[in-house]
């Protein structure tokens, strides 16, 4: 079998429909790279792209995102609800078929060094590709965001891993990694009070005492006029979706609060739907198949892990 990576660049806009497309236009019609989504959200300004194929062809189309992105997008103009510091803000590498995770560092570097040296653009280097302790959390770099990063990266503690320390001054910087399959799952909560989301929040993330391998926050979403806890799986075999869905609806609870959807950023492995799945039929002594299909798993992740605007196409074995 041919080497595939999985990799997900996020850029800075979510709102411009003709400026998104323009971005995304670099991924269509290539031989061996495939644009299986991207996902804009005008609240989080932002706009997440997954792309499987052939590691070197995806540098290459990588490279060319960035040449476009760097016509397109400018940091002092922009505005929204996630955490940025890049106009392409963070670009993982995940194996997938053939690759090992020791590869994906190589691809990390390999872009990182690329793009700093031909559009003096700063990169730093996270997750497995860190190369040092504190940078291993993408948010420990990102803290200060891109109006931060202006004096943060002069200071020798957070020189770039490449390029020089000052940042692009419409671009940013970006953060280029290597990791695991990383699952981005939002749930919505019927309030517009962002204060007791964040305490939702509180309750189910690692650095406030609750589940390890999550990263969790709160957002108001005007657009859909309530919040959500946003976040980051790490880890899906330690700390599977059900726990944290039931953790979050619990909390809830207290005040009251609808917990009526949640929604997948991204593509999902089977395996982590089914791990939740099983726990939902057999609370409700149901059967679950060792062999069921992608559409019953997702009629029944849109039944249990009340998944909004779910299909099979979200989920990765779908294209492999």
């Amino acid at each position: 079998m041919a080497k595939i990576v999985e990799c997900v660049p996020n850029f800075s806009e979510g709102r411009d429909k003709a400026k998104i497309e323009r971005i995304v236009s670099v991924f269509k019609n290539l031989d061996n790279v495939k644009m299986i989504n991207y996902e804009a959200d005008a609240d989080y300004n932002r706009t997440v792209v997954t792309l499987i194929g052939e590691p070197y062809s995806v540098i290459e189309a990588i490279m060319n995102m960035v040449e476009v992105c760097l016509k397109e997008i400018d940091l002092n103009k922009h505005t929204g609800e996630h955490a940025r510091m890049g106009a392409i803000d963070v670009i993982p590498f995940i194996p997938i078929s053939e690759v090992t995770m020791k590869e994906c560092v190589e691809y990390a570097n390999i872009t990182a060094e690329r793009i700093s040296s031909k559009y003096d653009i700063p990169c730093f280097t996270y997750a497995e590709a860190a190369k040092e302790e504190k940078r291993v959390l993408l948010p420990n770099i990102r803290k200060g965001e891109f109006e931060g990063m202006k004096e943060k990266i002069k200071l020798p503690e957070w020189h770039p891993d490449y390029g020089k320390p000052e940042i692009h001054p419409t671009f940013g910087v970006i953060g280029v990694g290597a990791r695991d399959f990383l699952i981005a799952y939002n749930i919505d909560i019927l309030t517009t009070d962002e204060k007791k989301t964040g305490n939702f929040a509180k309750a189910i993330r690692a650095s406030s005492g609750g589940f390890q391998y999550v990263q969790a926050g709160p957002v108001y979403l005007e657009n859909k006029g309530h919040t959500q806890v946003t976040m980051n799986i790490l880890n899906f075999k330690k700390n599977p979706i059900y726990r944290i869905f039931e953790t979050v609806k619990m909390e809830a609870k207290r005040y009251s609060m609808e917990v009526p959807s949640a929604e997948i950023v991204g593509l999902i492995p089977k395996e982590a739907l089914v791990k939740s799945l099983k726990y939902y039929c057999d609370v409700f002594n149901e059967e679950l198949s060792d062999d069921i299909s992608l559409d019953d798993v997702v009629k029944l992740s849109q039944k249990y892990l009340k998944l909004r605007d779910f299909t099979k196409d979200k989920i990765i074995e779908y294209f492999l």
